[in-house]
């Protein structure tokens, strides 16, 4: 068992800022389940929300933070796959439990196995953590039979299918994750993104790049994707891009289906589906396994998946969390802020 003693950064109390660190159990991982002594967190635009805007509804006292990054410490019964000493990241489930073993802003971390990949010894930690959270959102758009449905990523990348997808904020944190596994699973990428981020997505393997704030750029998608068969549109911005998005469905010959990560938006027109992902539903089906356990780890080890974006390390210590997560709300572009633990 883990020795040491466990602290966590906690909201006792529904829109409580800052958050209050203080002492907390060191948890006992269950079956399926891994202790991990975390070493870097990252931060994303879901716990902010949770904090300031109280939107979904959780156990109270709560202890938010969806990736962690850090060393095996304990294993629960029946678990093979991972022993005492392992370094991995894992996308931590609090917001759907409800445990606080489960959060991932403490010491140390209950993780679900499916939900965990080994990374490389050559992979620092803050470089790592930054991908759960972003691969599992990207994952649940793209893989899950009632999203996109799209055929596994597979290391080493699989033929080209001759489709095309379209990912919509290529440079976020979804989208970064949403490009590499659309390429590695067959499929061509064309994406949106600031033009100071066009070498950015490219280097992740988009074929094409487009401005999306230019006023052409609904233009431009259209005319990009006449000769295409569409597999889809994965939007990782919301709002400014739905109507865009729902166009390009409408009228490219293919898969007239629009993943969003943001919810709110209007009916889409007769022959087009829109609707909105939720990354966490991939632990309760196969895609958690195929994306932490077949796919992920080759890849990493290979070198052929990238972790995106970039690390912002924005302090040390659970004391730097809230600081962090208001870093995060004031904005940040092609980067994802990480804190040291």
């Amino acid at each position: 068992m883990a020795s040491g003693s466990n602290m966590a950064a906690v909201i006792p109390h529904a829109k409580a800022h800052p958050f209050e660190i203080g002492p907390a159990p060191v948890w006992t991982p269950g079956p399926d389940e891994i202790l991990v002594k975390n070493e870097a967190v990252a931060i994303n635009p879901v716990d902010g929300n949770l904090q300031y805007m109280a939107f979904y509804p959780l156990n109270y006292p709560t202890i938010l933070g969806q990736d962690v990054a850090g060393v095996v410490v304990a294993v629960g019964p029946g678990v093979t796959r991972f022993k005492v000493g392992d370094r991995v990241i894992g996308h931590a489930t609090s917001m759907t439990s409800g445990r606080q073993q489960d959060g991932g802003f403490q010491l140390y971390t209950t993780l679900q196995t499916n939900m965990v990949s080994p990374i490389p010894t050559s992979m620092a930690y803050e470089d790592a953590v930054v991908l759960p959270l972003g691969l599992s959102t990207a994952a649940a758009g793209l893989f899950q039979k009632q999203f996109l449905n799209l055929q596994l990523p597979h290391e080493p990348a699989r033929e080209p299918t001759g489709k095309t997808l379209l990912v919509w904020g290529g440079s976020s944190s979804v989208g970064s994750n949403a490009i590499q596994l659309a390429v590695a699973a067959g499929y061509e990428v064309i994406t949106t993104a600031s033009a100071h981020n066009f070498d950015y997505v490219k280097k992740l393997g988009a074929s094409q790049a487009f401005d999306y704030n230019s006023p052409t750029v609904h233009e431009d998608l259209l005319n990009a994707f006449k000769s295409k068969t569409l597999a889809g549109v994965m939007d990782c911005i919301g709002a400014p891009a739905w109507a865009t998005c729902v166009d390009v469905a409408l009228k490219t010959a293919g898969n007239k289906f629009v993943a969003t990560t943001k919810r709110g938006f209007p009916d889409p027109p007769e022959g087009v589906i829109l609707q909105a992902v939720f990354g966490l539903t991939i632990k309760d089906d196969e895609t958690g396994k195929a994306m932490y356990e077949d796919f992920l780890p080759k890849a990493l080890e290979s070198g052929s998946y990238k972790p995106a974006p970039e690390p912002l390390v924005a302090g040390q210590g659970l004391e730097s969390v809230q600081a962090a997560v208001d870093l995060h709300r004031a904005g940040v572009s092609a980067r994802k802020i990480v804190v040291k633990l």
